[in-house]
């Protein structure tokens, strides 16, 4: 038997009708008809190559319009030119100027991404697994105890971020990833009593209808389950559009669902993206926020340090204390990874360690779960702890975060300081070592 959550009347938040708007409508965006039309045209030519989505509460709720292009939710919802290299914003432009036909932008559009690194991490070589001999789309399981699930229903979101790594899931079925086979999810679980954690991801899985997204999770109360202990949501949902928590038709059974696994014995957790505390001054968002804390769930933020949006550490110390302070536990720092736009939000790792840092000085004990600034890379996920100065080399000290192999977790190693990195590629060992510890296992695996 389902226990509702009580949400707050539905009067008190009358939610805008949900109008959004993809690369095709980018001309029927009002607010942008203030900027110069060199810049509407730059936004056409990069949506061809990346995806656009942005919905009206973003448009009219998070955007400073007076303070556009350099507006950070700007920034973080609408193509801009310096996301493509030169080279492949003109062959785009060049085509879009000659009256081209769809077919004839798909194509080209297609070719620039494959340029793009799609897939980041050996996302499609090393983390599907296997179930009776074949592969298991729709399933990645890097981390002993964590299996990730892209259900087939969940691959969009109510706006896309424009530094997103998982943009590829949304341009097109040659670079997707998903899967709408619950027993199939299930079967794989049941086979895996070693996996504590389930991340339901995306896309968003919030915008699933709540019947869909149940038909995932309530199996998971089963006792077969109890290995189970964790189910995390990633979303972006709670900032771009709170009202799936107010006032959607389901919004009511979504909360139940969620107090439902809590009342379980499961923990659960909503991954938020929450990039900027811009993001955060909408009342219904603070609303959202409040009704999934009374079903038991957790929420914990996370978010890339990027280049054009978010680069001041003070900022970042702001946003942490104001999550703390609405009941949510920041979580992650990551750096941008290497896919896609990087070239226009990466950041050299000392700066982002630098930025950490200053954010990190600023913010009490209780804010201090946060961790990074992490690189979600092949081997696993390498925080940055430092630079340091040992035995007359400057380095940096690194660590794992979480790693393919549990064995390689916290054990301190050490790179060439490189003012130049961005990524854990462009490292070279310290202290005249031909290889990092790890490099052997993992280039075997």
């Amino acid at each position: 038997m389902q226990q509702h959550v009580q949400i707050q009347p539905a009067e008190a938040f009358v939610p805008p009708r949900f109008t959004v708007y993809q690369h095709r409508q980018i001309d029927k965006i009002e607010a942008l008809h203030q900027l110069p039309e060199h810049m509407r045209f730059e936004m056409k030519v990069v949506a061809s190559v990346f995806p656009f989505r942005v919905n009206n509460f973003v448009i009219e709720e998070l955007i400073d319009w007076d303070k556009v292009p350099n507006d950070p939710v700007f920034q973080l919802t609408f193509p801009q030119r310096g996301m493509l290299d030169d080279e492949s914003y003109e062959q785009m432009a060049a085509l879009h100027r000659s009256n081209p036909s769809t077919e004839e932008v798909m194509t080209l559009a297609q070719e620039i991404r494959l340029k793009l690194n799609p897939h980041p991490a050996g996302q499609m070589e090393k983390n599907v697994p296997e179930l009776d001999g074949e592969r298991v789309e729709g399933i990645q399981h890097k981390y002993k105890e964590t299996v990730l699930f892209f259900p087939s229903q969940g691959q969009y979101c109510h706006s896309y971020c424009t530094f997103c790594f998982r943009w590829a899931q949304f341009v097109g079925k040659a670079t997707r990833f998903n899967n709408n086979d619950t027993e199939l999810l299930h079967g794989y679980l049941r086979e895996h009593t070693e996996v504590t954690d389930l991340l339901m991801t995306g896309g968003d899985p919030m915008v699933m209808r709540t019947v869909k997204l149940r038909g995932y999770l309530e199996k998971l109360k089963e006792p077969e389950f109890d290995h189970i202990r964790t189910i995390r949501i990633g979303t972006k949902s709670l900032t771009f559009w709170p009202y799936r928590y107010l006032t959607d038709p389901d919004a009511q059974d979504l909360l139940a669902l969620l107090k439902e696994l809590v009342d379980a014995g499961k923990h659960v957790s909503i991954m938020a993206h929450i990039n900027h505390k811009q993001e955060l001054r909408s009342p219904a968002t603070r609303e959202a926020i409040a009704l999934i804390r009374k079903t038991g769930a957790q929420i914990r933020t996370q978010a890339p340090l990027l280049n054009n949006i978010n680069t001041d550490p003070n900022m970042w110390a702001e946003m942490w204390k104001e999550q703390t302070q609405l009941g949510m536990i920041p979580y992650y720092m990551f750096i941008e990874r290497d896919t896609g736009a990087k070239r226009y939000f990466e950041l050299p790792l000392y700066k982002t360690w630098e930025t950490f840092r200053e954010a990190y000085k600023q913010i009490s004990g209780v804010s201090r779960t946060v961790r990074g600034p992490s690189m979600s890379a092949g081997p696993g996920k390498v925080e940055v702890s430092g630079v340091s100065e040992i035995a007359g080399e400057k380095v940096f000290v690194l660590r794992f975060i979480q790693a393919r192999n549990p064995d390689w977790v916290q054990r301190p190693f050490f790179a060439k300081y490189d003012e130049t990195a961005t990524w854990l590629d462009d490292l070279k060992p310290a202290f005249g070592e031909e290889k990092f510890f790890w490099e052997d296992e993992y280039n075997a695996m």
